[in-house]
C-alpha cells in the first residue's frame, strides 16, 4: 500500500486551484505578485508555469482593479479566482464586495451570476501588526449573497476550493496565515468538500467546542488537555460561515448539553454570537449550562507576540471556558 503524500496548507492552495484550472478552462487567476513571484505567501507556486499568462494575471497594486476585473470576468462567462493579499485590504475594495458582487444576481432576477472566488490571507498570531493581522470573516458575514469559507487543513483547502470555484455564487475564501506551514494528507483527485458541511474532528460527550480555521487546532489541543482531566470535548470544525451547518452543531449540543465557540474575530459581533443565538432559539432545552464564547478582545491586534497572545483565543482560554460550563 502506497504511503499517503503529505502536503502543506500553502501548497494545498495552489494544488486546489490547479486542479480546477485543469478541469475547467474558464477558471483564471489574478492578483498582485501571483504569477512570476508565485504569491507573497507562496500559495500560487507553479500556476504561471503550467497555465501561462493568459490564465494567470499579475495585476497592479489596486484591490479595486483586482475585484472589479474579477467581477466583470465572472459576469461574462469566466470563473475568476482573485487574490487580495491581506484580508485587511478588503476595506479598500469594499464597495465591490458589499454592494456590487453579492447583489448582481438578485437585482437581475437571476439573469446575471457572479461566480468568483476572492481568496485572501487572513488572521493573526504572526506579529504582523494591526493592519495586517485581522480575521475579517465577520465583515462579510453581514452581507447577503456571499458565501464564506475558512478551511483548517490542507485537504479541506483543496476540497473547499473546488466547491467554491464551482459555485455560482461569489465566495470569500479565507486562508489563515498561521496555518500555511501546517501539514496534512493530500486528498485524491476529485476531492470536493460540500460548502456548509461542518466536520466533527473529535468525538466527545461532555461539551461541544465549535471552531473555525486556526482556532480548530487550538480547540483540539485544549480537548487533549481536558481529556487528561476527565473532560470529554467534542470539537466541530465549522469550515464555512455561509452556509453555516447549524444542524451538526445542534445535534452535538443535544448529546453534550454544553457549548463553547472559539473565534478569532473580535467578541463584539462575532460569528459565534450568530451561532449561539440560533442554538438558544432552536435548542434552548438542550442546554444544561450557559453558553461561553472565546473570542478576540475588541482592540487592534498588537505587534508584540506576548500582547497579541493576550488578545486572541488560546488553549488556556478555551480550557478555562470549558471548565466553567462543565462545572456549572
Amino acid at each position: 500500500m502506497a504511503e499517503t503524500e503529505i502536503i502543506t496548507y500553502r501548497e494545498a492552495v495552489a494544488e486546489g486551484i490547479a486542479r480546477e484550472m485543469r478541469r475547467d478552462p474558464t477558471v483564471v487567476c489574478l492578483g498582485e505578485d501571483i504569477a512570476a513571484a508565485e504569491g507573497v505567501f507562496k500559495t500560487t507556486v507553479g500556476l504561471l508555469k503550467e497555465f501561462g499568462p493568459r490564465r494567470v494575471w499579475d495585476t497592479p497594486i489596486s484591490e479595486q482593479a483586482i475585484v472589479g476585473a474579477a467581477m466583470g470576468a465572472a459576469m461574462t462567462g469566466m470563473r475568476p479566482v482573485a487574490e487580495i493579499m491581506f484580508s485587511d485590504f478588503f476595506a479598500v475594495c469594499w464597495d465591490y464586495v458589499a454592494n456590487e458582487i453579492p447583489k448582481a444576481r438578485y437585482m437581475t432576477g437571476g439573469q446575471v451570476t457572479v461566480p468568483l472566488v476572492l481568496r485572501t490571507a487572513n488572521g493573526g498570531g504572526l506579529g504582523f501588526g494591526a493592519q495586517h493581522s485581522q480575521a475579517v470573516e465577520n465583515w462579510a458575514l453581514t452581507i447577503p449573497g456571499l458565501k464564506i469559507v475558512a478551511p483548517s487543513t490542507p485537504a479541506d483547502v483543496i476540497g473547499l476550493m473546488a466547491a467554491s470555484i464551482r459555485s455560482d455564487d461569489p465566495v470569500i475564501f479565507c486562508e489563515h496565515k498561521g496555518l500555511f506551514a501546517s501539514k496534512g494528507p493530500k486528498p485524491p483527485e476529485g476531492h470536493v468538500v460540500e460548502l456548509g458541511k461542518a466536520n466533527i474532528v473529535r468525538e466527545g460527550s461532555d461539551v461541544t467546542i465549535v471552531a473555525l480555521a486556526a482556532t480548530v487546532p487550538t480547540a483540539l489541543t485544549a480537548a487533549e488537555r481536558l481529556a487528561a482531566e476527565g473532560v470529554s470535548a467534542e470539537v466541530i470544525d465549522l469550515r464555512c460561515l455561509i452556509p453555516m451547518d447549524l444542524t451538526t452543531v445542534l445535534t452535538s449540543v443535544g448529546k453534550t448539553s454544553r457549548l463553547i465557540t472559539v473565534e478569532e474575530n473580535p467578541h463584539q459581533g462575532g460569528w459565534g454570537a450568530t451561532l449561539v443565538s440560533v442554538v438558544v432559539d432552536e435548542g434552548f432545552q438542550l442546554l444544561d449550562a450557559p453558553v461561553k464564547r472565546v473570542a478576540s478582545e475588541n482592540v487592534p491586534l498588537p505587534f508584540a507576540d506576548t500582547l497579541e497572545e493576550a488578545v486572541i483565543p488560546t488553549v488556556d482560554k478555551v480550557v478555562a471556558a470549558v471548565k466553567a460550563v462543565v462545572n456549572f
